[in-house]
């Protein structure tokens, strides 16, 4: 790949990692996406969910055409430093004018059954749903580069 290419990547990720999605109150920020290796079956994505509004919102699910199944997760203490991959049951509150971290090691969307491998660099549309505010569409980049908290990957 060129400079010019590369730098044009670079900066176009960059932008996008930096951009914010809004609708209906809550603000979807900084978000990305990446699977733990290419040609994975599953990955995931995290991001900053922010409620700008004065009353408590509900995220109760999402979904993406990029997988099969689309669900949210949390990790779980399990003793002796294992964690275990959960299915979050009965959605996540986002406190009014609070914000909600979805991170690596914590609560994330879990792509399963991806329909294509996620390449670094293109994007992936992601709908988030809420209990008591409008659906929100987040075009998500793919960046594969960023490195987990220790201990934290998929």
């Amino acid at each position: 790949m060129s400079f010019k290419s590369t730098f044009a990547a670079v900066l176009t990720a960059s932008v996008l990692m930096t951009s914010a999605a809004f609708a209906g109150g809550i603000m979807v920020k900084d978000a990305y996406a990446r699977s733990a290796r290419p040609n994975a079956p599953t990955g995931a994505a995290f991001m900053m969910l922010m409620n700008t509004t004065d009353t408590d919102i509900k995220l109760i699910g999402v979904r993406s055409d990029a997988a099969k199944r689309v669900e949210l997760h949390t990790h779980i203490e399990k003793g002796e430093g294992v964690m275990q991959m959960t299915q979050i049951e009965g959605g996540i509150a986002i406190l009014a004018g609070e914000s909600h971290m979805m991170k690596r090691g914590g609560d994330h969307v879990m792509l399963m059954g991806l329909n294509d491998p996620l390449v670094n660099g293109e994007t992936i549309s992601v709908t988030f749903e809420f209990e008591n505010a409008d659906d929100l569409t987040v075009e998500i980049p793919v960046d594969s580069a960023r490195k987990p908290a220790k201990g934290m990957d998929h």
